[in-house]
């Protein structure tokens, strides 16, 4: 009885895989128009530069980067630190786990270059901050 329902299943999956293939075949085969010419035509950039969405977003970026560069800056008790991260190559290295010292090194050189960034994103962001001050927080009333 099983057999008999999982075929007759099946058959019937694949009779409507077929109708659905079969339908759709017409509509393929009636369009005869180049499909990139209106790819292209319907593609379209941004209207504007997102200076009000930057401006409602600007407090809470300040208080991520500010955050990061804290934890970063941080002591070797705290996670996420470069102290912290050059404490575990330490470790790994006193433990002859140079494999893993050797990983850990790339992420300190990574996070050493992140650093830097980061504060200056913070300085940009800053700047952004003023700008959306004197603009009417990005607003399109303030253009004109």
């Amino acid at each position: 009885m099983r057999g008999r329902r999982t075929t007759m299943t099946a058959a019937l999956a694949a009779l409507a895989l077929a109708g659905s293939v079969a339908a759709g075949a017409p509509s393929y085969a009636a369009k005869t128009t180049a499909p990139a010419a209106t790819a292209t035509a319907t593609a379209k950039g941004p209207k504007g530069d997102g200076a009000k969405a930057l401006c409602r977003r600007v407090p809470k970026l300040e208080k991520r980067i500010e955050k990061r560069i804290t934890r970063m800056e941080a002591g070797a008790g705290t996670r996420g630190s470069i102290t912290y991260l050059e404490q575990r190559i330490a470790n790994a290295r006193k433990a002859d786990h140079q494999a893993i010292a050797t990983f850990l090194g790339d992420r300190l050189t990574t996070r050493k270059t992140l650093l830097p960034l980061l504060k200056q994103k913070q300085t940009d962001l800053k700047a952004v901050a003023t700008w959306c001050g004197t603009h009417h927080n990005g607003t399109s009333a303030a253009a004109s």
